[in-house]
């Protein structure tokens, strides 16, 4: 799934140091049983693991909330389940919200906040793996950011076949990676990514890492 860090390029090594992560829709509306099995437990807890870094390195962190336009959408504005969760309540530098898959079509415009702040290169976590994650990367890649997908960072839901037979979410999630590998996105998972990453040495003031608002594993 992923490279060990000593075989990046130096050009790679180089992009990653303008790098942004994007935090894409980590919703309490998301536990909702309606969306069926879920994958991938760890999800929240790697997503909290790269923003601590991230916020103790003070480099960009945009956190995206889906603002659904659904009727029975428990991600809707007016219900609960629109708020982000717990741990990621304060964090980041800017909140994005959006109605759609991708995170660069929503407001404040996420493109231009990159490139105001010098970012060439994106990595890209949260829920769900293979709507607005994917979504987000492809787009990214084709503004021309280097995107680093970070898959065991993100976390989906059990679909139905047009046959009516079920494919599992970790199913899912391969596709996904196998879908953005190469073409639009270098897919990693969380050790790796942390591994590629300065010490964490430059800390912004007032900011202390997460500690206990690190999620609990999910149930």
């Amino acid at each position: 799934m992923h490279r060990e860090p000593d075989e990046l390029d130096v050009p790679t090594m180089n992009r990653m140091r303008t790098q942004a992560l994007i935090v894409v829709d980590v919703q309490d509306g998301f536990d909702d049983p309606s969306w069926g099995p879920r994958n991938n437990p760890e999800c929240e807890r790697n997503v909290a693991a790269l923003v601590d870094r991230w916020q103790e390195l003070g480099w960009p962190v945009a956190v995206i909330r889906h603002d659904s336009v659904e009727d029975d959408s428990p991600l809707r504005p007016d219900r609960p389940g629109n708020q982000l969760k717990e741990f990621l309540h304060g964090r980041g530098d800017v909140l994005i919200t959006k109605s759609v898959h991708s995170a660069f079509h929503g407001e404040p415009d996420l493109h231009q906040w990159l490139g105001r702040r010098g970012v060439e290169a994106i990595a890209v976590c949260g829920i769900t793996t293979n709507h607005c994650c994917e979504t987000t990367s492809r787009v990214g890649a084709d503004l021309g950011y280097q995107v680093t997908f970070v898959g065991d960072a993100t976390a989906t839901f059990d679909r139905q076949r047009l046959s009516g037979e079920m494919i599992a979410a970790d199913e899912l999630a391969q596709i996904t990676f196998a879908n953005l590998s190469e073409e639009f996105a270098d897919v990693r998972d969380t050790a790796a990514v942390l591994a590629t990453l300065p010490a964490a040495a430059v800390r912004r003031p007032g900011f202390s890492p997460s500690g206990s608002r690190t999620p609990p594993r999910a149930r």
